[in-house]
């Protein structure tokens, strides 16, 4: 019985996710789930199944090798920063700089917009710098890690300059004579989830204001002596903060370089098309293994620390990546088991998107909706990308395949930006707040948070955000025009907040009384 490209290709991923919100255990539910996979694309053959879940564990493991290096090496270099008392240094100046909780807030979140090229990096990045600086004032590891994620893929989705907007591009099809680039630039201003999500942020931070599981959470650990929670690597170096400002500038500036080389830029492309026809990861590992040699030059000569104790942290850096590593692994596998190859759950949401029965005039909205729910069950916005963008360019642009779509016949057609713009925003949503995303592992690693607890508390905050993109999409498909959409949208956003201001107040004059 053949149970590709049907309902029950939605199973996996929903067992997956269910356990681990029961059951606190992720690697044990992602393992669960990607059996269950196995098992319906087998026939229920025991033998088979577990053949064909370490097949596809060998297959996704070895597609994003490129990955797993470029953790180890930013965990190494993690690593060395610590050891050399860089990053102590940093946290003293933070500390004397930075006199408020909102303080340590705006500042994690700047330097999360600030490190806009990958979402890996920036979460890993600013988590390791700017955690010591949050422990002190008593921000919770949870609403640090939200804090990350929310700058990390929201931010990556609206930057020309990122490994998403190639992604993007790389999601038409070969054939197409569309600019990708240019299309993703037009999809800016309509992409609200990744808009209201940093408005949504900065009104927190500003308030300095917590709600639902978060605020349960903040209430119980605000007394924390987080500080002093045991760290992975031990300070014995004599560094500066510049010794942490220095491979972190040269880490970006050789990102982008790197990006711009394995996008042809030696070759004579422009930079527009480096950028777009560029390998995220290839650059990545380049980018961290060239900040390697350079932080050895800058440490070494100095003495800031010893040959041995330098090499000790390729150990320590690799240890810490294990946990993050292992997830995404699984996390990898899932998806696998899910995608074109096997199950194929893409094809059975496309044949529904493809159906008689959508209503046009709410196609943004359900496209939004389809994108959200795809990526929250797979883990991947980019996998989702991929999936949905052919099915939405010939849905609004007269019928024309993707393939056939020139950047002449996309100008002017703001249904269909609203469109990519919502499976764009939507993807990341899901990709946000899905338990096995990437992105939620790296923010949960980079924040030394239990991976459950920043879901559990991030959820709420981004479905809030959610149902104003929902509702705003529904009414751009009637105005259809971005600069009053989003004008529309930013207002409906501060209403919710108002709102949910207001509630929260009287909940606590309630509470008090009581």
């Amino acid at each position: 019985m053949d149970l590709t490209s049907t309902v029950w290709t939605l199973l996996p991923p929903v067992i997956a996710i269910a356990l681990a919100l029961i059951t606190k255990e992720v690697y044990s539910s992602l393992l669960i789930g990607i059996l269950s996979g196995a098992l319906l694309l087998t026939g229920f053959n025991p033998l088979h199944a577990v053949e064909t879940t370490f097949e596809v564990m060998g297959s996704k493991l070895g597609d994003n090798i490129e990955i797993c290096i470029f953790l180890v090496l930013l965990g190494i270099l993690v690593s060395l920063v610590t050891k050399s008392g860089a990053s102590r240094a940093y946290g003293n100046w933070a500390v004397k700089t930075i006199r408020t909780r909102r303080g340590a807030a705006f500042a994690t979140s700047f330097l999360g917009v600030f490190i806009f090229i990958d979402d890996y990096f920036n979460c890993l990045t600013v988590g390791s710098v700017m955690r010591p600086v949050t422990d002190r004032y008593k921000v919770s590891r949870a609403k640090l890690a939200y804090i990350i994620d929310s700058t990390a893929a929201p931010v990556c989705i609206i930057a020309p300059i990122s490994s998403w907007a190639a992604a993007v591009g790389s999601s038409l099809p070969e054939s197409s004579s569309m600019d990708g680039f240019s299309l993703f630039l037009q999809t800016i201003p309509m992409n609200l989830y990744a808009l209201l999500t940093l408005m949504f942020l900065i009104w927190l931070m500003a308030a300095d204001f917590d709600f639902g599981p978060m605020g349960k959470y903040e209430a119980e650990h605000k007394k924390d002596e987080l500080s002093s929670v045991e760290e992975n690597h031990v300070v014995g170096g004599t560094g500066k903060v510049y010794d942490l400002i220095l491979p972190i500038c040269v880490l970006i500036v050789l990102c982008i370089s790197a990006m711009l080389y394995t996008g042809g830029i030696l070759e004579g492309a422009n930079i527009i098309d480096a950028f777009a026809n560029c390998s995220s990861s290839t650059s990545l590992v380049l980018g961290s293994f060239f900040t390697l040699i350079f932080t050895f030059l800058l440490y070494i000569p100095r003495k800031i620390l010893t040959f041995s104790q330098f090499c000790e942290a390729f150990t320590e850096g690799f240890k810490a990546m294990v946990p993050a590593i292992m997830i995404l692994t699984l996390a990898w596998t899932l998806s696998g088991v899910c995608s074109e190859d096997y199950l194929n759950i893409g094809g059975y949401v496309s044949s529904i998107v493809n159906g008689d029965s959508m209503v046009s005039v709410l196609m943004p909205a359900i496209f939004f909706l389809i994108a959200l729910g795809l990526a929250f069950a797979t883990g991947t916005s980019w996998g989702t990308f991929t999936i949905l963008l052919p099915i939405v360019i010939p849905v609004f642009s007269g019928g024309i395949p993707a393939a056939d779509l020139t950047s002449e016949l996309i100008n002017g057609n703001d249904m269909l930006m609203i469109a990519i713009a919502a499976t764009l925003g939507g993807a990341v949503m899901g990709d946000h707040c899905s338990p096995i995303s990437d992105t939620t592992i790296m923010a949960s690693s980079g924040a030394q948070c239990y991976h459950l607890n920043h879901v559990a508390t991030q959820l709420p905050y981004a479905m809030t955000v959610a149902v104003v993109c929902f509702a705003n999409y529904i009414l751009a498909s009637f105005i259809q025009n971005v600069v009053i959409n989003l004008a529309i949208a930013i207002v409906c956003m501060v209403v919710v907040l108002l709102v949910i201001g207001k509630l929260n107040h009287s909940m606590n004059r309630h509470s008090q009384r009581d």
